[in-house]
């Protein structure tokens, strides 16, 4: 394979020519940028070769005169690992391989850093009680939610520092049996230093959060409804680089109550009423949320039939109350002797008027 086709560089390519190009493609081909991509192994260990020959002015000459690099130092050559990521080129003002090689790191470890990005939105459900819901009150919640990392404080990384390398364990070198044969080469890991520099948070892993239980005391307003939602600002999942974080969105979930139903401020309630007291007119006492009140049924009152007390529904946004509506439907009695099946008879007989005479078949 032609070593200056691979780079992409003409055959009087200068050294900072070639240095450039061996930039952009390790940075796409390197294999700890493409983890498990065994193409893009090869091609990084060809292209390592080639700027190995390249960028020696000796190797150089002698590839153009015959055609064939060779390796440096004896380091053994299988394997990207297998390049001596410490050697310079001598007498000129290039880069060494460890620092082409931390270069690529360093664009890795920083990969998704930048501009601040906002964090995302959290939701949860509250249930409450009917009244409850209409007094209002605090709610204590635990909420799960990302902060910012307690060891690295959301930067996602730590101080440099420098640690023995795990890989050669201080040594530089790493060693590998074939057979009966034992097979020496610097450590790729280190750059054959024997140390390595520790930059990212081991605590999130560079994420720059961790995952925490909040417990969370929330104000209830008065007279809030089934799917009533209440914003907590700054109480989602916390931005990354800087950025604002969510917010907590509770979405409210009222039970029904056994006797009232809700209709925007209004309570309805349903209450019995019986045939004398709809035919006579009466005062009666209905439910309400403040204990019982007084209504007026007048005279002649028809099952079914509507009554509004003022201002004793939910109390809304701004001191406003609704009304409690009242509806009355008739119960008739359970004629258990002849005495009060004859007085019904009797009344009908005095009030015979059709009550279905406004019922037609006709057009």
């Amino acid at each position: 394979m032609d070593f200056y086709i691979l780079l992409g560089v003409e055959r009087g390519a200068t050294l900072n020519d070639i240095k450039r190009a061996y930039r952009r493609l390790a940075r796409k081909h390197h294999p700890d940028i493409n983890p498990g991509d065994r193409l893009a192994e090869q091609k990084f260990r060809q292209i390592a070769e080639a700027y190995e020959t390249l960028s020696d002015p000796d190797r150089r000459r002698r590839y153009d005169t015959t055609g064939a690099g060779s390796s440096v130092g004896g380091a053994a050559t299988f394997g990207f690992e297998g390049f001596d990521f410490t050697v310079s080129v001598q007498g000129h003002d290039a880069p060494t391989f460890g620092d082409l090689f931390a270069e690529v790191l360093q664009q890795r470890e920083s990969h998704g850093a930048g501009e601040a990005v906002r964090g995302v939105d959290l939701h949860q459900v509250v249930t409450l009680d009917f009244e409850e819901a209409l007094a209002g009150g605090q709610r204590t919640l635990t909420v799960m939610r990302q902060e910012h990392c307690h060891v690295c404080r959301g930067v996602g990384r730590l101080p440099v520092t420098e640690s023995r390398c795990i890989h050669c364990h201080g040594s530089g070198v790493v060693k590998s049996a074939r057979g009966h044969m034992v097979f020496s080469k610097p450590c790729a890991h280190c750059g054959a230093s024997g140390s390595q520099r520790q930059t990212r948070c081991p605590a999130c892993g560079g994420q720059q959060v961790e995952m925490r239980a909040e417990p969370l005391t929330i104000n209830i307003p008065q007279g809030l409804a089934d799917g009533a939602r209440i914003r907590i600002a700054a109480k989602g999942h916390v931005g990354r680089n800087g950025g604002a974080p969510g917010d907590l969105y509770i979405d409210v979930q009222v039970r029904p109550h056994a006797l009232f139903t809700r209709e925007g401020d209004d309570l309805h309630v349903a209450v019995p009423i019986a045939i004398h007291e709809a035919a006579l007119g009466a005062k009666i006492e209905v439910p309400s949320l403040d204990g019982p009140a007084r209504l007026r049924v007048p005279p002649g009152t028809q099952s079914g039939q509507r009554f509004r007390i003022r201002e004793r529904g939910v109390v809304a946004r701004g001191g406003r109350r609704g009304d409690l509506v009242v509806e009355v439907h008739l119960v008739l009695p359970k004629l258990l002797d002849e005495r009060s099946k004859e007085l019904l008879r009797e009344f009908g007989r005095i009030n015979g008027e059709d009550v279905r005479r406004t019922l037609t078949t006709k057009p």
